[in-house]
């Protein structure tokens, strides 16, 4: 989703751009049937790891 729309100069930078995009916006949003369909942020606020 997220590379498939952008153009890189450097391995780095794209590395930095995934994290981002999985830390900043994909763990907020997600809601896995593993977890009691909420987010990856909310379950572990849940269990006080948060």
């Amino acid at each position: 989703e997220r590379i498939a729309r952008r153009n890189y100069r450097t391995r780095n930078e794209a590395k930095a751009d995934v994290f981002d995009y999985i830390e900043r916006f994909y763990n907020t949003t997600r809601r896995p049937s593993t977890i009691g369909y909420v987010s990856p942020v909310e379950f572990e606020r849940k269990l006080g790891l948060a």
